[in-house]
């Protein structure tokens, strides 16, 4: 599928762009799930909720809610539950206000979580209550760059989601997404040019105890000019013929202070993108980038030593999607991700930024074993669409390290002495979505299996819990 329809239910907000439709729908929470009933409109009119309210064309309000259970055996993380539970619900809520070419909106997400285990590894990923998520003022400029260009120039605070989302993306499987503090110019011009280029400071998402979390504690998240986060990408939408290209360049610069603890990243990532999207064709996806910089191996104050880092990340598709009955497509996945080697001095693990994982390496939250460090990983995926309404996709992914030094991926295990081997296992997913009513409320459900190979055995933090086995649920809605 085309990357954009691979994260699971996604509620993206364009800075400058109405909502081409507005509608309400009736809300019922039960026993953990919610239920909607769309109230009828016209999609080119106001909805049910502006008309009652009495406002202006001029106005938007949209949200969502979302509903989801999970649950986790054969914990694969050290020093967590074995096995877990979570219920989480996630609601957010839209509204801005337009005005010639100026448009002033704002966001509240709130993220909260519910019968996890007190050892669980629930975080701030999974809960953050009742959290301005958006809060901005966009002057556009459609026109100015281009007869059919449409930009706009942000300030306050606001969400990005740039090229893949590999690197810098608005999550949406994990209850939570990555806010900025900042300036961001936004250009589209004709045959799906894309120029965006931004200055930030990156919200640190509150509260980080244990305890607070889970009490889904109130606590607003905060920005500073320790750490800094700027950069821009220009995708070229038909560099040759159907196949886009992408460049891009970011600096992350932070250092320590009293409210932040950091690895003192000083980081500069350079990469570059092509892609020719799905559609009774082979497909591609290829895309690698370059990191380097000075950074330090921990956040502890009194770690005072910079090494200097070289990293980088690999990630190529191939695929071909067959015009018959269910559009049936095959892929085949390679993802490398640079580990650490040890070396005196030097630091070699790719740090990922700000960037999505749900749709190259499965689930997160409780879930969640892979990530863009520290990783070689072969795959295959089918999808299949029987229908408008249905869809669903399995995928096998064998699972090595590429530093048998340094942790694998985002698991927490290591051996530092290199002897327990390179192979992490196997992992195998899959997922079935379906619109129960069309464009307005969506059933996602999907299992994982992870099958631990000797490094997951045999690491000296590995826990003893066999292969690691994961499902959710979820219902979410729009309105």
């Amino acid at each position: 599928m085309y990357r954009g329809d691979q994260e699971m239910f996604q509620f993206r907000i364009a800075h400058y762009e109405p909502m081409r439709c507005r509608r309400s729908v009736w809300l019922l929470a039960t026993a953990g799930m919610v239920w909607a009933v769309p109230c009828a409109a016209k999609p080119t009119a106001p909805g049910p909720l502006l008309t009652a309210l009495g406002a202006p064309a001029s106005l938007e309000i949209s949200g969502s809610v979302r509903s989801r259970v999970e649950a986790i055996d054969g914990q694969f993380r050290p020093a967590r539950a074995t096995s877990d539970f979570l219920w989480s619900m996630r609601t957010t809520l839209f509204a801005a206000y337009k005005r010639g070419p100026i448009r002033i909106g704002g966001e509240i997400i709130d993220a909260r979580g519910y019968g996890e285990k007190n050892t669980s590894s629930t975080s701030s990923t999974e809960v953050d209550a009742v959290e301005l998520a958006q809060a901005f003022v966009a002057v556009g400029m459609d026109g100015r760059f281009g007869l059919e260009s449409k930009a706009a120039l942000t300030g306050g605070r606001f969400t990005l989601d740039i090229g893949s989302s590999r690197l810098v993306g608005r999550t949406d499987f994990p209850n939570t997404v990555n806010s900025y503090t900042g300036l961001n110019f936004d250009w589209h011009g004709a045959g799906k040019d894309r120029l965006v280029a931004f200055w930030s400071m990156p919200q640190t998402r509150l509260p980080t105890e244990t305890v607070a979390i889970h009490d889904n504690a109130i606590r607003w998240d905060r920005e500073s000019t320790d750490q800094q986060f700027f950069g821009a990408s220009y995708v070229k939408g038909r560099l040759l013929h159907d196949v886009s290209g992408e460049l891009y360049g970011y600096r992350l610069a932070e250092r320590d202070s009293p409210n932040l603890s950091t690895r003192n990243r000083r980081l500069i990532t350079v990469g570059g993108r092509l892609l020719r999207i799905p559609g009774g064709q082979f497909d591609v996806d290829v895309e690698g980038a370059y990191q380097f910089g000075k950074a330090r191996a921990t956040i502890a104050t009194t770690d005072r030593s910079d090494l200097s880092v070289s990293a980088y990340f690999v990630h190529a598709e191939f695929g071909r999607t067959f015009v018959i009955g269910w559009s049936p497509r095959v892929s085949l996945h390679f993802d490398r991700a640079s580990g650490d080697r040890g070396a005196p001095g030097e630091y070699g693990r790719f740090d990922a930024l700000f960037g999505a994982r749900r749709a190259d390496f499965g689930p997160v939250d409780l879930y969640g074993p892979i990530g863009r460090s520290n990783l070689v990983s072969p795959g295959i995926r089918l999808e299949a669409k029987p229908s408008r309404r249905l869809d669903s996709f399995v995928m096998l992914r064998e699972l090595w390290l590429d530093s048998a030094n340094d942790s694998f991926s985002s698991t927490g295990v290591r051996d530092r002495s290199g002897q327990s081997g390179r192979h992490a296992g196997v992992q195998i997913e899959g997922r079935v979505r379906y619109w129960v009513v069309p464009k307005r409320l969506r059933m996602d459900t999907g299992v994982a299996l992870l099958a631990k190979g000797r490094f997951l055995h045999q690491a000296s933090n590995a826990p003893s819990t066999g292969s690691t086995h994961y499902a959710y649920f979820d219902l979410a809605t729009e309105f």
